[in-house]
């Protein structure tokens, strides 16, 4: 399985940057991905891993390194473990002859790195997310598997579930132990592991830092500086409520969402499917995990976002084609769809061109004007309602 489409991507931005940016989270599969890029170029290809204790001491005077490679594509992976390095990309790129294909750089951290980069790089890179597994990758018959195993390849394509499972929660120890120390961040994995957990049980709700502070006993700032590191690495993803303007009072918080749905039902200690619909968590784990296949599919222009009124108005996601009124979504693990009054409202209230239920329904069909039910099977239905 691989990103057909964001492998088509990063050739032709090598072809037009001197400077090509892989971005993601650890073990997502940028290296494979890079190698299989680097293994169809016809010209010469330097591999950097700074994870490598070997790759890295080959740094220790990158000018001189680095410069003797001009002929050559040079791939650097886990950039992030030497951000110095941007600096000197520049001076490279700018005073060498070949302007394109010239580095490619792979990092888990953002969006630090690409500040760091951009701040160096301004004119000369480009950017690429890749993002786990997602549903255009899997067969239908696949699906029930990618949201409760998650889309981190080792994890979906385990032999069973008992391994997928110690996959997850090794990755998170590491991701702890290691990944978090690497970054230069200094909190305690204990902590830090406590704070996932506690955003697991609170994902897909509106986010309360004073809350989750008090039951940790920690300060709100160093709830957000938690919660910074989790999104920084791709952990964390937090949808913004709409304002448009109109007079109501709005929801102002944003809502906090796991990103992998397998790491989520690692941290609530559910083991597998059977396991996951019996908790009170299947509603909130199914829109979370809908709404980052819908993040996935969107350009990265687009914003989405959710909206809620203190009068009870609400819709799970907002998408707002460019020149086109707001499309209305609503995610419900349910078989028997229903409007719901907020769902009405909100959609008045937004203008909405149209509406859809997201649903595990076999087909689509209608639920009132404008609005329709959609299988989870045909999310890429909603692609081509956004993109005409």
């Amino acid at each position: 399985m691989i990103k057909r489409r964001l492998y088509r991507n990063l050739e032709q931005s090598l072809k037009t940057f001197p400077v090509v940016g892989l971005i993601g989270s650890r073990q997502s599969g940028k290296t494979t991905l890079a190698k299989m890029i680097s293994s169809s170029k016809k010209t010469k290809v330097l591999y950097l891993d700074l994870e490598r204790p070997s790759d890295l001491a080959k740094l220790n005077e990158a000018e001189i390194f680095l410069e003797r490679f001009e002929d050559r594509l040079i791939i650097i992976d886990e950039i992030q473990r030497k951000p110095e390095l941007f600096p000197l990309i520049k001076v490279l790129v700018d005073h060498g002859t070949r302007k394109r294909e010239r580095f490619f750089i792979l990092g888990s951290a953002s969006p630090s790195l690409v500040r760091q980069a951009s701040e160096s790089l301004a004119g000369r890179i480009i950017y690429h997310e890749l993002a786990p597994f997602t549903l255009d990758e899997v067969h239908n018959s696949q699906i029930r598997r990618l949201w409760c195993r998650g889309g981190y390849p080792l994890s979906f394509l385990s032999d069973s579930d008992e391994q997928s499972q110690v996959w997850r929660e090794t990755f998170i120890q590491t991701y702890l132990e290691r990944d978090i120390p690497q970054l230069g961040l200094r909190v305690p994995a204990i902590q830090l592991r406590r704070f996932w957990e506690m955003v697991a049980h609170s994902h897909g709700q509106v986010w309360n830092a004073s809350k989750i502070a008090g039951s940790m006993g920690v300060s709100a700032p160093a709830i957000r500086r938690y919660l910074d590191i989790l999104k920084d690495t791709f952990i964390v993803r937090q949808l913004q409520p709409y304002h448009p303007n109109i007079k109501k009072r709005l929801v102002k918080a944003p809502k906090v969402y796991l990103r992998d749905s397998g790491l989520l039902h690692t941290l609530l200690r559910i083991s597998d499917e059977e396991a996951l619909l019996g908790t009170p968590y299947t509603g909130s784990s199914f829109e979370g995990w809908v709404i980052e296949q819908i993040w996935a599919m969107i350009p990265s222009s687009w914003p989405l976002y959710f909206y809620r009124t203190s009068s009870g108005a609400e819709m799970d996601l907002v998408l707002l084609p460019p020149k086109k009124p707001p499309i209305g979504i609503e995610i419900k693990f349910s078989k028997s769809p229903s409007l719901s009054k907020s769902f009405r409202q909100a959609f008045s209230d937004l203008g909405c061109q149209y509406g859809y239920i997201v649903c595990p329904v076999k087909e689509r069909f209608p639920l009132g004007k404008k609005v329709e039910a959609l299988p989870v099977e045909e999310l890429s239905y909603l692609k081509k309602v956004l993109i005409v």
